[in-house]
């Protein structure tokens, strides 16, 4: 049987020896080395997106990778990728490291410097554990098998801009359609979707920030079931508590969302922390919602230059929403797309908040009338991001509601991408 190992190497010369010595393992097919974290967990997806068999059965993640830590980006390829063989190339071979190696999810540990022996032994234990699992995940035919759910995250370009009725809006029609929706309230310090919705609920999302291995049953404790169908993780009551919630403890909750819901919304606020820049990072879709006026923009290009230097995600990465617009506003969309260099939804939202003041007053927001321009705009942004099953006749006619995750998010190549992870396409055959 052959073995298609995918290695994660960040340094060029531990590429080099590592592909070297993979080169030499019987039986084995090594793609091409990947340089960090986010263009692993790409690949990963891509291929999953086609099939399971399309998976490799062994990841090798080195020491040095980056920006993610080795053992978080272990722990994330463990949960979104079941199937997948992890081993960990490290200098460390402490047993407190080997410990906290197999508590994230991986196979296996090969110390530096490597030997021939070590890593075909390692990588032979994790092929056949995949080949076991994929085995079992094929016959069982309520388990979930994908890269896992698509992940939206909603910012402001400052406070007040409209981003969290975006989000309740984008989330409700997602669950409208037939998807599984979790609604994650990120903005740690003033997130207030619990008002917008009329709940009160004692638990949060901090309740999940100090748990490292997060089952469907601590799951499922932590969230709110909604009478609309949403699963709802709120921000904390206190906002001072939102410091407990670190980039880490947000990559965990996110990874363990989106392994449960087809959709997962999250509402990340008008101010940027470590958690929900990791959550930013991690999404397929990043939407920037901003108002049509001189402040609101100028906020929109910092954060937008802001994640950039970061290296969060890029420009062209980025969705903008305009809200608030009427057509006689001097700024208008193609002025912001040229200002931030982001991609501008074709939705723009009207500006009209008669519409929304009883429902918000309320903590109504989910029974808002269907014939408001508001939120017929929002739902049809959500066709446009490509988180709403498209109906039959919807998919005859070719109309926006589709189903095409990530459609204007991160670029997903499905073929090219297995035969760039393989080696397979022209020029490399």
């Amino acid at each position: 049987m052959t073995t298609r190992i995918l290695p994660a190497v960040g340094d060029l010369d531990a590429a080099r020896s590592v592909t070297t010595l993979l080169s030499q393992l019987p039986d084995a097919e090594p793609a091409n080395p990947v340089g960090d974290s986010t263009q692993l967990i790409d690949t990963l997806a891509r291929l999953a997106g086609e099939a399971l068999d399309e998976l490799p059965e062994v990841v090798l993640v080195h020491e040095r990778i980056g920006p993610v830590p080795a053992l978080e980006l272990v722990r994330e390829v463990s949960l979104r990728f079941p199937s997948v063989g992890v081993v960990m190339i490290t200098a460390d071979a402490s047993p407190s490291l080997f410990a906290d190696a197999m508590d994230s999810g991986a196979r296996g540990l090969v110390t530096l410097p490597l030997s021939y022996e070590e890593l075909a032994n390692r990588v032979q234990a994790a092929a056949q554990w995949s080949s076991g699992v994929r085995r079992h995940l094929t016959a069982g035919k309520d388990v979930f098998t994908g890269p896992g759910g698509t992940v939206v995250t909603v910012t402001g370009a400052k406070g007040g801009v409209g981003a969290t009725v975006a989000a309740i809006q984008l989330a409700l029609a997602a669950q409208a359609s037939g998807n599984s929706v979790a609604l994650v309230d990120l903005d740690l310090q003033t997130g207030d979707i619990a008002s917008y919705l009329d709940v009160q609920f004692r638990r949060s999302v901090v309740d999940l920030a100090l748990i490292t291995d997060i089952s469907p049953r601590v799951l499922s404790d932590a969230v709110f079931s909604h009478s609309t169908g949403l699963a709802l993780l709120l921000a904390p009551g206190e906002g001072e508590r939102g410091e407990e919630v670190s980039d880490r403890s947000a990559r965990q909750i996110v990874s363990a969302l989106r392994s449960r819901y087809e959709i997962v919304v999250i509402d990340c606020g008008g101010q940027m922390n470590g958690a929900n820049a990791a959550a930013v990072e991690m999404a397929d879709v990043a939407l920037l919602v901003t108002t049509p006026d001189v402040i609101a923009v100028r906020g929109a290009k910092r954060v937008v230059r802001m994640w950039e230097r970061l290296q969060i995600r890029k420009a062209e990465e980025t969705v903008t929403l305009v809200n608030r617009f009427t057509r006689n506003t001097e700024i208008q969309p193609p002025l912001i797309q040229k200002i931030t260099g982001t991609r501008v939804a074709a939705a723009a939202v009207p500006a009209n908040f008669k519409e929304l003041q009883a429902s918000i007053d309320s903590g109504r927001l989910h029974e808002l009338d269907a014939k408001s321009t508001v939120k017929q705009a929002l739902w049809g942004l959500a066709g446009e991001l490509g988180i709403v099953k498209a109906s039959p006749a919807t998919k005859k006619q070719g109309g926006a509601f589709k189903n095409d995750r990530g459609s204007i998010g991160r670029p997903r190549r499905r073929r090219d991408a297995h035969d760039h992870a393989y080696g397979t396409s022209e020029g490399t055959r």
